[in-house]
C-alpha cells in the first residue's frame, strides 16, 4: 500500500505518528494489549466502531508488522489477531496515553462518553473471583436509567474462576441484583468514587455477602490507580 499523505518527517515521532494516530488505532491497540484477539471480540471492545474499519485498521497494523493474523487452532474457520514485538512493545505506550488521559482530562469530560457494553466487557475482564463463593456467582446489573434494552446485563461466574458477560437472560439464578445508573457504575470503575461513596446510588437484592464484598471483586480499570484521593473528593460526579 502506497501513502497518499502522511507527515512526510523523517524524525521518529512522526513516522510512528503515521501508524498510531488513525482514528480509533489508538483504542484497538489498547484491547489487543489487554488480550483480545477475535474479530467479534474486539467489536465488543470498541463497540463504536464499525467492522469495516475495523477490518481495515486492522489489515493496517498487519502491514505495518504491528500484528499477523493466523487461523485459530481450536476454531480453524476463525481468524486471530496476535502481536508480534512490536505491537507487545506498544504496551508502555499505550498506558502512558491512558495514565495521562486519566490524571488530566476532567471527570465530567469521562463522564459524558458512556457506554453500557464497553463497562461491562471491561468489567469482565479485570472481575477478581477470589471474593466470591467458590462455587461461583451470577450477577444481574440493572441499569434503570437506560432504554430497556440496555438496561441488563449479567456477569456469570464459574466455578473455575472464568468469567463470561451475558446480554440477554442466561436462565440462570441470579445470586445479586445490582441496580444503579450507568454514570454511578462507570464513576466507580474509573476510580472517581467508590461503592461505599454511592450506597445512596445502588440498589443490591440477593447474597448480602457478596454485596459487600462488591469493591473487591469488582476491580478496576488498569488507569484507576492513578485517581488522586483529591480526585476522588473534590470532583466526585
Amino acid at each position: 500500500m502506497v501513502k497518499t499523505s502522511g507527515y512526510k518527517q523523517f524524525c521518529p515521532v512522526a513516522m510512528a505518528s503515521e501508524i498510531l494516530c488513525t482514528r480509533w488505532t489508538l483504542v484497538l491497540l489498547r484491547e489487543l494489549i489487554a488480550g483480545s484477539t477475535r474479530f467479534n471480540d474486539l467489536r465488543r471492545g470498541v463497540p463504536k466502531m464499525s467492522p469495516s474499519l475495523l477490518s481495515k485498521r486492522l489489515a493496517e497494523l498487519e502491514e505495518a508488522g504491528v500484528l499477523t493474523r493466523k487461523l485459530a487452532s481450536r476454531k480453524p474457520s476463525v481468524y486471530e489477531y496476535l502481536l508480534t514485538d512490536a505491537g507487545r512493545d506498544l504496551h508502555s505506550v499505550v498506558e502512558a496515553v491512558g495514565i495521562w488521559g486519566q490524571k488530566w482530562v476532567s471527570t465530567k469530560s469521562s463522564l459524558e462518553n458512556l457506554d453500557p457494553s464497553l463497562l461491562m466487557w471491561d468489567m469482565r475482564r479485570n472481575l477478581t473471583p477470589a471474593p466470591l463463593p467458590d462455587s461461583g456467582a451470577v450477577i444481574q446489573f440493572l441499569y434503570s436509567n437506560l432504554p430497556k434494552s440496555k438496561q441488563s446485563w449479567w456477569l456469570i461466574v464459574e466455578e473455575s474462576g472464568a468469567v463470561d458477560l451475558c446480554w440477554s437472560d442466561p436462565g440462570k439464578q441470579v445470586d445479586l441484583l445490582v441496580e444503579t445508573d450507568l454514570r454511578t457504575m462507570t464513576a466507580i470503575w474509573m476510580g472517581f468514587t467508590t461503592v461505599k461513596k454511592e450506597l445512596g446510588n445502588i440498589t443490591f437484592k440477593g447474597d448480602k455477602e457478596i454485596a459487600a464484598k462488591m469493591q473487591k471483586w469488582l476491580g478496576l480499570s488498569p488507569f484507576a490507580v492513578w485517581t488522586s484521593q483529591g480526585l476522588l473528593d473534590t470532583k466526585k460526579p
